[in-house]
This record gives structure tokens, C-alpha cells and sequence, in this order.
């Protein structure tokens, strides 16, 4: 079976390496990008099955590209790692792009994040019609 593919978008950079050397042994490729627009190109030249973003960035908000890649890549299974937001402002993402799950930033690395990683990949799987390529609706 091929490997699946989890897309990391945050604007903290220091997150991001924090996040590639904790999950340098998982079964699964990672990629990351620094915003909104760098994960769109991303996508554009990989195919993801699990897309992790923080709803507070500068340019484009994790909101929007949730937004962008439910319309596009209605397969990717969402998650948003964040900190606290605004009550409505977090119930209005998650209904509106239907998030998998909300983490809450700070988290628990092992007992938090790497299960629901988990958990996406196999709802992925549970939920494909096949392993075929997942991109841009035609």
C-alpha cells in the first residue's frame, strides 16, 4: 500500500521543525508550508490525504484555506491545530469546512496529536472510494 501524505501549515516556523523531528519515524510522509498560499502550492504538486492547519495566519487565515481546500481537495481530511480562538469564530470553521478534529494548542504530542493523525489517515482510508490520486475536482 502507498504511504499517506499529512500537509502541516503554520506560520510558526519553530512549530514546524518541532513537528518534522517528532514525526521523522512515522509511516507516512510529512510536508509543510509557512501559509496559506505556500500549502495551495503544495497541493498542486502532491497528493495529501491529511491537512493540518492553525486557523491564525498573516495573508490568508487557516479559515479561508479550510475554505479553499474543502472546495478543491473535498477529500483531504481537515484538521486544525490552534490555540484558543474566539468560541463562535472556532464553531463557524469547524461547521462550515466540517474539521475532523480541533486540537488546541498547547497539546500533548504523543497523546494528542500523533493519535488524531492517526485516526484521520484511517478515516481516509475508511472513507476513499479507492487509492487512487486525490486532487482538484474537474
Amino acid at each position: 500500500m502507498k504511504k499517506r501524505t499529512v500537509l502541516f501549515v503554520d506560520d510558526e516556523e519553530k512549530l514546524l521543525r518541532s513537528l518534522k523531528r517528532g514525526l521523522l519515524d512515522e509511516p507516512y510522509n510529512i510536508l509543510f508550508a509557512n501559509s496559506g498560499k505556500d500549502a495551495l502550492e503544495v497541493l498542486k504538486s502532491n497528493e495529501v490525504h491529511v491537512l493540518v492547519a492553525d486557523i491564525r495566519m498573516p495573508d490568508m487565515s487557516g479559515a479561508k484555506l479550510l475554505r479553499i481546500i474543502q472546495w478543491e481537495y473535498p477529500n483531504i481530511v481537515r484538521i486544525v491545530l490552534s490555540a484558543h480562538e474566539h468560541i463562535g469564530k472556532l464553531l463557524n470553521v469547524v461547521n462550515d469546512v466540517n474539521i475532523f478534529k480541533f486540537i488546541s494548542k498547547p497539546y500533548k504530542f504523543e497523546e494528542v496529536l500523533k493519535p488524531a493523525i492517526q485516526e484521520a489517515l484511517d478515516y481516509y482510508k475508511s472513507h476513499s472510494k479507492s487509492d487512487t490520486p486525490v486532487g482538484k475536482l474537474d
